[in-house]
């Protein structure tokens, strides 16, 4: 089981998404459940259009401007992490709880690969301090060609 499945399975995905609703004196209603379970049992990083396409197969009432509203509910609340990697469409993720990840970015075909690396890290940290800064968040992203296409074509 992954860390992402153990965490909507047993971290209480549903539960803390529901108390942070109540908290904001929204309901939770069949649409937004449907919507948020939808996204903790994906992987990936998915666009409004994408998850919009799974809800609707899920629970057909589901609209675009709710998909937007919850995801943008889901962020708030630190369960689901935003991310703009250009092209004019915000994917999201589901942020687990003291994990972190960077991303490669294919600009030809739209992979993204999630990658950890502890020196990049450590080397990040050791700047901020050079600087005087004390690094509260960040993101890596690093845009290229994957291997697919950067292979030169046959023949």
């Amino acid at each position: 089981m992954s860390s992402r499945e153990l965490y909507v399975d047993q971290g209480g995905a549903m539960q803390r998404f529901r108390a942070f609703l109540i908290a904001q004196g929204l309901k939770s209603t069949a649409q937004r459940e449907a919507i948020a379970r939808v996204f903790f049992a994906s992987e990936g990083h998915l666009s409004l259009n994408q998850l919009l396409e799974r809800a609707k197969a899920e629970r057909d009432s589901v609209g675009y401007a709710t998909v937007y509203r919850t995801m943008k509910l889901l962020a708030e609340s630190g369960l689901a992490s935003q991310h703009d990697f250009g092209g004019g469409e915000t994917r999201f993720e589901p942020a687990v709880e003291g994990e972190h990840h960077d991303h490669l970015l294919c600009t030809r075909c739209g992979l993204i690969v999630e990658f950890e690396d502890p020196e990049i890290e450590r080397l990040q940290a050791s700047v901020a301090r050079a600087h005087g800064f004390l690094v509260t968040s960040h993101r890596h992203e690093i845009y290229g060609l994957c291997a697919g296409c950067a292979a030169p074509p046959p023949g």
